[in-house]
């Protein structure tokens, strides 16, 4: 566990290094913070561990199950090249297929560089209990339209949940 949770946060700073690069001082004008909320679908995958077991001994679930769920993005700072820091609560109730309702949320505070690729961190709360999440992912454009892309892990020392969720937003001040 400890070598997934350095193997994430290595790959945080290698990614948080190509999507903040310096700028001149002409180019860290501040502009308009925006929201970017919307709604999240996705999967979640439970490896195997003591999460998974409950899942499948309490529950009768699979350790696969679908999520469904809002995303409030805010986004706290905006430079004009485009660079983003972000504050953003996720809502997500898994399991719906098999018939199982399991809330969880997250708070995550990351940055998005002009290109729309992404990085996040926060604690995650679940019923399987507390942990903290590791996110990457991009953010596809379309005019005002925006199409998130994001892949999350959550290492605990009940299992490991990763999740695959996609969504859409549109730029509203």
């Amino acid at each position: 566990m400890k070598k997934t949770t350095l193997a994430l946060f290595m790959l945080i700073v290698v990614f948080a290094q190509s999507a903040v690069a310096q700028e001149s001082p002409a180019q860290s004008k501040i502009i308009t913070p925006i929201q970017l909320s919307g709604p999240r679908v996705g999967i979640t995958t439970v490896l195997p561990g003591k999460t998974a077991d409950a899942l499948k001994e309490d529950l009768g679930m699979t350790p696969t199950f679908t999520q469904f769920g809002w995303q409030f993005e805010h986004q706290y700072f905006v430079l004009e090249n485009g660079v983003a820091g972000l504050v953003e609560f996720v809502g997500l109730i898994g399991g719906l297929e098999q018939g199982k309702f399991l809330p969880s949320a997250s708070l995550l505070v990351g940055i998005r560089g002009a290109s729309g690729a992404e990085f996040a961190f926060g604690p995650n709360l679940s019923l399987t209990g507390a942990g903290f999440v590791f996110a990457v992912g991009h953010t596809y454009k379309m005019g005002a339209l925006n199409l998130p892309v994001n892949f999350a892990v959550v290492p605990s020392s009940n299992g490991l949940r990763m999740s695959l969720l996609f969504g859409f937003n549109a730029q509203t001040r």
